[in-house]
């Protein structure tokens, strides 16, 4: 299931320092008569909403064993949260680049050399990530993500939006053609010269086309995000644009997907084999229709029609990129219009200002403490709830005494040689 990153740091990295813990990660760089700091917490809650998506589906459940309520918030977690990290990171690539006008000259170049710092940085901690854990980490595909948008970086909203919808019409037509072809025997050939094949299970070919949140289709997310970070979240017109999007979106891919493909057209295929992950891996075919296990030779065309979870279809990629839109700018009215509400949802707030450190976080704590994954063998809720609180405590005091999370600021530390570029 890139900061998703697939994390604030996942999710996206940050460029200026956080301020304080009360406020947002992203306001540090805000000055008087900027945005408004409701829109700020605002993306910091939709990150801790997208890190405990990504709990329930690796911790929680499995659909199969959920009944009413249980059912729904599984569902809805299974794919959502990991595109709604995928698209937060496109947004929070701007905050690098420059939010509203992108930065030139030497400042561009030292932004885009800070991107692919942090790329190169967590390519190498998801391999080594995916040798424990299997193809479900998604940091190595942020980091892959990361540097095929260095070239998009300096793009307007409009140019951004119309690539993003293009990438969703095109590139799974495109995918299903390409790994049709993908017989063992070539994939044999070209794993041969994969630097990565000795590493982990995770190669190249996965990144870029056959594993669970493959570059090909998955930029279409990341896209969508650098676009809404380019516009002012501040405003209202905004705002109510956006919504109006992201329910046309969402109402549009998925009622079209069930006209055309049937009543199964949204069914989760999660829990349809075994996991090919480690301790704490996602159930298989949460990826954008892994070759493992089911291939895409072996699935009809027609399968691109479908809109189910992770499919990787048009339709999946349009009506998640809708949902993705929705929580965003529903989470930033929440936190400009209620003040009380924001006030009490500081701790969980807290965790979206080091998503990075919250989401490497439970997989270590997994295997430390031996937590089944979302499994068969799992039916309760309690590690699920267990794993939530002890994230929201752990940022709450950890930012109490520290302007960033600790995998926050490594990465943070390890871009400094950006500022020598000239």
């Amino acid at each position: 299931m890139t900061q998703i990153k697939p994390p604030q740091e996942i999710s996206a990295p940050q460029e200026n320092s956080p301020p304080p813990p009360r406020t947002s990660s992203e306001s540090a760089g805000q000055v008087s008569g900027g945005p408004s700091l409701g829109r700020l917490v605002g993306v910091d809650l939709a990150r801790a909403v997208a890190v405990f998506g990504m709990y329930i589906v690796h911790i929680g459940p499995p659909l199969s064993a959920t009944t009413g309520v249980g059912s729904w918030i599984r569902y809805v977690a299974d794919g959502h949260s990991s595109v709604l990290f995928a698209t937060l990171a496109g947004f929070s690539l701007m905050l690098l680049a420059g939010r509203r006008e992108p930065k030139t000259g030497l400042a561009g170049r030292q932004a885009k050399a800070r991107i692919a710092i942090r790329a190169v940085v967590l390519l190498a901690l998801g391999t080594v990530m995916a040798m424990e854990y299997g193809g479900v980490i998604i940091l190595g595909f942020y980091g892959v993500y990361f540097l095929l948008a260095l070239p998009l970086v300096r793009l307007s909203a409009k140019s951004l939006a119309i690539i993003a919808a293009a990438f969703a019409l095109v590139t799974p037509q495109l995918a299903f053609v390409l790994t049709s072809l993908l017989t063992p025997s070539v994939q044999e050939s070209i794993n041969a010269y994969d630097p990565l094949r000795r590493l982990s299970e995770v190669k190249v070919l996965d990144l870029l086309l056959t594993g669970f949140y493959p570059a090909l289709t998955w930029m279409s997310f990341v896209i969508a995000g650098m676009a809404l970070g380019r516009l002012d979240l501040s405003s209202s017109t905004v705002r109510r644009r956006l919504a109006a999007v992201g329910a046309s979106l969402t109402v549009a891919a998925y009622g079209m997907s069930l006209l055309l493909a049937g009543k199964n057209a949204l069914r989760s295929t999660a829990e349809d084999g075994s996991s090919s992950g480690g301790s704490g891996s996602m159930p298989p075919g949460s990826g954008s229709m892994p070759l493992d296990g089911g291939s895409f030779p072996d699935m009809p065309a027609s399968s691109l029609l479908s809109a189910g979870p992770h499919s990787g279809t048009t339709f999946d990629i349009i009506g998640s990129v809708g949902v993705a839109i929705l929580v965003i700018v529903g989470a930033t009215v929440l936190m400009d219009r209620l003040p009380r509400l924001r006030r009490l949802a500081k701790p969980v707030i807290a965790v979206g200002t080091m998503s990075l450190t919250a989401y490497v976080g439970h997989f270590a704590a997994q295997s430390v403490l031996s937590t089944p994954a979302g499994t068969s063998t799992q039916q309760s809720w309690l590690p699920l709830i267990m794993y939530v609180l002890g994230a929201i405590v752990f940022a709450t005091i950890w930012s109490r005494f520290f302007r960033r999370g600790p995998l926050e600021y490594l990465l943070n530390a390890a871009t400094k040689p950006a500022k020598h570029i000239r």
